[in-house]
């Protein structure tokens, strides 16, 4: 049972790690498509709608492979784990259904419009298309941390008497107070990697010069929005979802810091190893007292360390949350000092023009996936050994039926597919990169369906 528990939640892993690359592009970019409709209905300068039609054609694409990769994820609650569905359906379908039947049809209904119907629905219809487009996007992010939230945090359920678990509150479900940090913590980071990826191909334009008023637009927009956004995933959103994490899951703190003993004045682990064996973190590079005055703004503050609870409690990967932890604090901090930079570059209008800038901004795109993911990671595996925190043990929600060569079979077929899908996603935009946003028109055909026609 307990190598087909692994395999079960390496199924899931692989599945969700993969399908998360396009939401997050989605609903980044959502945000910068409603600021580049803005200023086109603002300035009336047709610039800013040429942009914004080459990346809603992006947005279209990232979109369609969300959507094939979505699916699959949401059968295997059925597949790879009943009992969890068995137990708590009766709170997650609530939101899961909403997050299909509400925020994806308005989300797919309006790309459409704001794809084809630019002509017919004239500046302010299609601005507003773009604005259903982005509410969309992120009413479909809520919903699904939520989910998440309530896993993390259990609110407003009862228990039912065939013993699973229904909704006690509705709106205690959806403004459970742990969503509402996770909530703009996540979101924030999707609109880094839209940021990323629009100053990234901006970068890529002006280095090449190839559609170079195109690429300083991309540049000055994305660099101004992801500065703001960067910050703001600091703090308040960052150290909000610190204040979650030790007042709910000290455990987790605790493992993700790589503290083993409880301590007052305790430090915060720049860098380190954790030996779990030994209970100890190696090389460690600490900063004095910063870890007590973070969690409770007290210098000589104590904070529990893994020895204060029960070790049948502790996440069960503690080296893969501390690292994923460590690496998405760090990449945070290196996309501060990169987005201030470009931004005094840009002040003093010299950012065009420096191409180790422009350098840097390009090869900076494929880290905010990896920080996005890391992030998930430190979510999800910190919450265990549970699967809902407190009430449900992971190796408990699992389909006890499905065997684990089973479960490898699918998933080796999933990895096959999706290799497949990758090379066809990769195929798609560096057609839309190619062919740029220069020349286009407001009836062209979007990527997806010029490709297929082709």
């Amino acid at each position: 049972m307990e190598d087909a528990l692994s395999v079960h939640r390496l199924h899931f892993a692989f599945t969700v790690t993969f399908h998360y690359i396009f939401p997050q592009l989605t609903m980044g970019l959502a945000l910068l498509i409603l600021v580049l409709k803005s200023m086109a209905l603002r300035t009336h300068d047709e610039k800013w709608n040429r942009a914004a039609r080459f990346w809603a054609r992006i947005f279209g694409i990232s979109f369609a492979m969300g959507v094939v990769t979505g699916i699959p994820m949401e059968f295997q609650f059925g597949t790879n784990w009943s009992e969890f569905s068995r137990l708590a359906g009766g709170v997650i379908g609530q939101t899961l259904a909403m997050e299909g039947v509400f925020s994806f049809f308005l989300e797919s209904s309006f790309l459409g419009l704001f794809l084809f119907g630019e002509k017919r629905l004239g500046p302010r219809a299609h601005w507003f298309a773009s604005l259903m487009m982005f509410i969309g996007s992120w009413l479909s992010g809520y919903f699904i941390i939520a989910t998440d939230a309530w896993m993390q945090h259990p609110v407003a359920y009862a228990l039912q008497p065939d013993g699973s678990l229904g909704l006690g509150s509705f709106w205690g479900l959806l403004l459970n107070p742990w969503v509402l940090w996770q909530y703009p913590h996540n979101m924030l980071g999707a609109v880094l990697t839209g940021c990323f990826t629009m100053a990234a191909i901006g970068s890529f334009y002006l280095l090449s010069r190839r559609h170079v008023e195109s690429g300083k637009l991309f540049v000055r927009t994305a660099v101004i929005v992801g500065v703001i956004a960067a910050c703001a995933q600091l703090w308040p959103t960052g150290d909000g979802q610190g204040a979650m994490i030790s007042r709910y899951q000290p455990i987790t703190l605790a493992a993700m810091e790589g503290l083993f003993h409880s301590e007052r004045g305790a430090p915060i682990a720049i860098l380190g190893q954790p030996d779990v064996p030994r209970r100890s973190l190696d090389n460690p590079l600490l900063i004095p007292r910063a870890l007590s005055f973070l969690t409770y703004r007290q210098w000589a503050a104590e904070v529990k360390g893994l020895d204060a609870f029960p070790e049948y409690d502790w996440p069960d990967k503690i080296p893969l949350l501390y690292f994923s932890y460590h690496i998405m604090v760090g990449l945070g901090t290196v996309f501060i000092a990169v987005l201030l930079l470009a931004a005094l570059l840009l002040w003093r209008k010299k950012l065009f023009e420096c191409r180790p800038m422009l350098w840097a901004l390009m090869l900076s795109l494929p880290f905010p996936f990896i920080a996005n993911t890391a992030g998930w990671i430190t979510a999800e595996v910190g919450r265990q050994p549970w699967l809902i925190y407190g009430l449900l043990r992971t190796r408990a929600g699992v389909s006890p039926q499905v065997s684990s060569g089973s479960a490898w079979f699918t998933l080796l077929g999933f990895m096959g597919l999706y290799a497949v899908l990758a090379v066809l996603f990769l195929f798609l935009v560096y057609r839309e990169i190619e062919h740029g946003p220069a020349g286009d028109s407001a009836d062209s055909i979007p990527g997806a369906a010029r490709a297929a026609a082709d």
